[in-house]
């Protein structure tokens, strides 16, 4: 019985690997059914190179101007404020509260009399 079903032994590993192979190249992460996630994928990370290339070159300009041979004051000045907690005694400082909820007795509709 074995000796009959021996020639169709190969072919069917053979028929297995190409039905495997087929379906990874539908379903699998480079498949053809996944390129639009690719693409979204491509368009999020190319936005995300975007945004931290404008935050070196901002990094590189306040490097640049923080150096001993070109010291910009304003920008040491006003890291060190940021850094140390420095208040300028020449400062205007203004302390903005969160505006009050409307308790509910303003809510109420006048009263007729």
């Amino acid at each position: 019985m074995f000796e009959r079903l021996k020639p169709y032994l190969p072919t069917a590993c053979l028929a297995l690997l190409v039905f495997y192979l087929g379906v990874q190249a539908l379903t699998g992460e480079r498949g053809l059914l996944s390129g639009p996630e690719r693409h979204r994928l491509l368009a999020q990370r190319e936005a995300q190179l975007t945004d931290l290339a404008e935050t070196r070159a901002e990094l590189e300009t306040r490097v640049r101007h923080l150096r001993s041979d070109r010291l910009s004051r304003d920008l040491l000045e006003e890291r060190a404020r940021v850094v140390l907690g420095l208040v300028d005694p020449r400062d205007v400082i203004v302390h903005v509260s969160a505006p009050a909820t409307p308790s509910a007795a303003t809510n109420r509709p006048p009263e007729l009399s």
